[in-house]
């Protein structure tokens, strides 16, 4: 056990010699240490190591503007703390921030000094060694940037409840708790960005996109996410790449061929700015100016892609921003930067020397420089003006990062206030009590910033949420050229707000876009040009459902709108255009009073009527005439009133049919030719019994009595009755709209049962043959007799008719089917009519 003591106690003395970590750091001692990983580089230098001597560290390269003002943000708001009489009163701040070069090794490097010095505290080595001027341990710690290097340094301060707050890792990996106990953040997580990009691209109409990915824990959870969003939406994503700053310039080329071939215009990026980059340098050289980018978060507004030679080619980038948010006095704070100054600094030399491309004095780039290994600068003093260059360090215009890394410094303080003004009793850990401001340890900073609840300076409340995420809203930006200089202009346009409904919650202007730096018409990105209204989507075999050709709706579908999914039927009363853009009322048609058609058959019904009227008017006028009294003239006027009836019910086949007038026609029609066939059917047989008797007896005379005679005809037409009154029970007839012709709706009339009316027209028949028997078996009666040879000549014009009915009633539609019955009904009232009693004169019976 000494042993093991002995051995930390060395390892303890070591870590206060050098402070273990990456040599290069910003720090200020303090009563309370907070740690600080800021991506102060882009990216390590490629080497291969051949383990032949022993390996050297990895060199960072390329100076990152934007995250040293990063840092610079944290270390101003721990100045800001330290110097509040309100916050943390006697009580100084102290920090120890790392570089981690945007990568995972160098990010460990430096969490692992946070760690060891933690575990060396909680040792209590002071009996062993002098540990005066020992560093305190590292209560929290700000970082990291990208979510690829924040899971990393998650899973290591997770083991010793170390928390982290990130500032700009948003992967949604990170809200697993039960993985990341430790970590939290002041950014929203990528599942709502993936939502936003979502939303855009079905806010400007595009369905065919390509998807660029970053190979870490940021891009792969985001653009899954994403995916996910355009499935609901039914958007195709053409390609799915992942891309990394470390690829070969052969896989970079490979993926800028297939981004060219590719029919969509539309790319979404779901990486950091390094990442990207080599793909843009690409897109550059071969001058690929068609294409609209679509930022995450990551680099929506990265100088390291934001510059005026990539201007051409993501010029009009449409960016998912956080929202920017307000630091007091920042921006004399970042223009009073010195290297003299800020001798705790160490990143400040570097910053100085790359924003003036010049060396200080005793610079080690200096000696590289000599050495032939760098290009050669000029000497600085280190007192140039900062103000009079350009530089993203500078661009306090929209803060975002920076001001999420201001917050999370002053979540840490306002926890360690919480702490401070604890009451005890009302605490948060065992039995209510609260934890000791001058020993306490990390995870009870931990504990206090889970219940964490405050009111910024900019009136706003910060909390986090039960993932450890604050909620926060996103900017859509779109990447202008400026008229002045060329450069970058980051114009926001519209704003993303997660917390209302869905449908409400992206607002773009877009008269404040331009599309590649200078249209103002949105892009197209589908793969198949929009349908036209009056056409549909229709599928390609083997291509995505985005893929389509346009089907021209078919007759009585319609589609008033570009690419519709699926035609719409017209209402029933409704018929498509020519074009199938929108539906129109069908004609209604019906054997109109109003027609011609309608109008001639009408005048010949009334013609009819007058003329059979006439003919009763000329019998009843010489009713005492032998030639009357002949025609047997009590049954005669039975038979003109019947075809009175037969006339006047073709009438009720004209109009617009309602169900009474469908349900009186055809009984009126039937039970009118029955009771007339049936007077002609008695009167027939009388004449025939008479003739063959020879002489009349009184035995004929009483059998064929008048009452007889009426009897006979009311039977026979009862059973004409009794069938309609049976058909009205129970299968009524009913008016009916037929919608199965185009463009038209026939309103006719539903017989009820097709086989009631064949049994109607069938019984009217039967009688009609059997009158037909009659007659012509009456043909070798007296020449001068010849009223049965017209009666003959009657029942065969009813059968041609009616023969002739069958077959037209049901070859015909609409109309024209009442216009053949009213036509059949005429034809043969006509023929009776003619044949019975237009051919009278005097007869030479007694």
């Amino acid at each position: 056990m000494r042993l093991v003591l002995y051995y930390l106690i060395v390892l303890g003395s070591s870590v206060v010699i050098s402070t273990y970590g990456p040599h290069q750091l910003a720090q200020m001692t303090g009563d309370i240490l907070l740690g600080g990983l800021f991506p102060i580089h882009f990216g390590v230098a490629s080497k291969d190591q051949d383990l032949a001597a022993r390996p050297e560290s990895t060199q960072c390269v390329r100076f990152n503007f934007r995250g040293f003002r990063w840092l610079q943000a944290m270390i101003f708001a721990i100045d800001e703390i330290n110097n509040s009489s309100t916050l943390l009163p006697n009580i100084t701040l102290g920090y120890r921030i790392f570089d981690t070069c945007n990568t995972v090794s160098k990010a460990l490097e430096a969490t692992l000094s946070f760690v060891a010095q933690n575990k060396i505290d909680s040792l209590n080595l002071d009996e062993f060694c002098n540990c005066t001027d020992h560093i305190p341990a590292t209560i929290a710690v700000v970082g990291a940037a990208g979510s690829a290097v924040s899971t990393a340094v998650a899973n290591l301060l997770g083991l010793f409840y170390i928390p982290q707050i990130s500032y700009a890792s948003s992967s949604r990996l990170l809200s697993n708790k039960k993985q990341y106990k430790s970590f939290m953040r002041t950014i929203p997580t990528d599942e709502y960005q993936a939502t936003a990009m979502a939303d855009i691209i079905e806010y400007f109409e595009w369905n065919w996109v390509i998807a660029v990915a970053s190979d870490d824990d940021y891009g792969r959870p985001g653009i899954e996410k994403f995916e996910k969003e355009m499935e609901e939406r039914d958007i195709c994503i053409h390609l799915n790449e992942l891309i990394s700053q470390y690829f070969e310039d052969h896989e970079i080329q490979a993926l800028a061929d297939r981004i060219e071939n590719s029919t969509a215009k539309v790319i979404v990026v779901f990486a950091s700015g390094p990442d990207i980059e080599p793909l843009i340098k690409e897109m550059v050289r071969r001058n690929i100016t068609d294409r609209i980018w679509l930022a995450s978060e990551a680099w929506a507004s990265s100088s390291l892609i934001a510059k005026p030679e990539y201007l051409d080619v993501v010029a009009g980038t449409i960016g998912v921003a956080l929202k920017a948010g307000h630091i007091a006095g920042f921006r004399e704070f970042l223009q009073k930067v010195q290297p003299k100054r800020d001798s705790h600094n160490e990143f400040v030399r570097e910053f100085w020397e790359e924003t003036f491309n010049c060396y200080l004095e005793d610079s080690p780039r200096q000696r590289e420089s000599e050495n032939g290994s760098t290009s050669f600068r000029p000497l600085c003093t280190g007192e140039e003006d900062i103000t009079s260059v350009e530089t993203p360090y500078l661009d306090y215009t929209h803060l975002r990062i920076s001001y999420n890394a201001y917050v999370a410094v002053y979540s840490i303080a306002q926890a360690l206030q919480d702490i401070l003004t604890c009451t005890p009793g009302h605490g948060l850990f065992a039995n209510n009590s609260c934890a000791d401001i001058k020993k306490m340890e990390a995870w009870q900073v931990l504990k206090q910033l889970r219940h964490l609840n405050y009111t910024n300076s900019m009136g706003e409340k910060m909390h986090f949420d039960e993932n450890a995420d604050m909620a926060a809203n996103y900017t859509i930006i779109n990447w202008h050229r400026s008229a002045e200089h060329g450069s970058v202009v980051f114009e926001e346009v519209g704003y993303y707000n997660m917390h209302i409904k869905r449908g409400a919650k992206l607002f773009i202007d877009k008269t404040k876009i331009l599309w590649n730096g200078y249209s103002s018409e949105v892009p197209f990105s589908n793969c198949s040009e929009d349908c036209e209204p009056g056409t549909r989507k229709g599928i390609i075999d083997s291509m995505p459902t985005c893929c389509f050709e346009c089907t021209e709706c078919s007759d009585g579908e319609y589609s008033n709108h570009k690419d519709a999914s699926v035609c719409t039927k017209c209402p029933n009363n409704s018929w498509s255009n020519g074009n199938h853009t929108f539906c129109f009322l069908k004609e209604i048609e019906f054997l109109s009073w109003t027609e011609p058609f309608g109008i001639a058959l009408a005048i010949c019904a009334v013609l009819g009527v007058v003329l059979t009227a006439f003919v009763m008017g000329v019998f009843v006028r010489f009713c005492n005439t032998p030639i009357v009294k002949a025609t047997n003239r009590e049954l005669s006027y039975v038979l003109l009133f019947s075809l009175i009836c037969c006339f006047s019910s073709s009438l009720v086949f004209i109009g617009e049919p309602q169900d009474w007038t469908c349900r009186l026609r055809q009984p009126a029609f039937g039970i009118s030719f029955v009771l007339c066939i049936s007077c002609i059917l008695v009167k027939t047989n009388r004449v025939l019994l008479v003739f063959e008797a020879k002489i009349p007896t009184s035995l004929h005379r009483k059998w064929w009595g008048l009452n007889l005679q009426f009897l006979l005809v009311f039977l026979c037409t009862f059973v004409q009755v009794m069938i309609c009154v049976v058909w009205l029970y129970n299968a009524p007839p009913s008016s009916y709209r037929n919608h199965d012709i185009d463009e038209i709706i026939f309103i006719t009339c539903n017989e009820g049962s097709v086989m009631a009316l064949g049994f109607l027209i069938g019984y009217t028949c039967l009688l009609a043959a059997i009158c037909f028997f009659f007659a012509f078996k009456s043909r070798k009666l007296p020449e001068n007799f010849t009223e049965a040879k017209f009666i003959t000549f009657s029942m065969l014009i009813f059968f041609i008719v009616w023969i002739s009915f069958i077959p037209a009633y049901f070859s015909t539609y609409g109309k024209f089917v009442s216009a053949v019955e009213v036509i059949a009904i005429l034809a043969s009232s006509f023929g009776l009519l003619a044949c019975i009693f237009f051919n009278k004169h005097k007869p030479d019976v007694h």
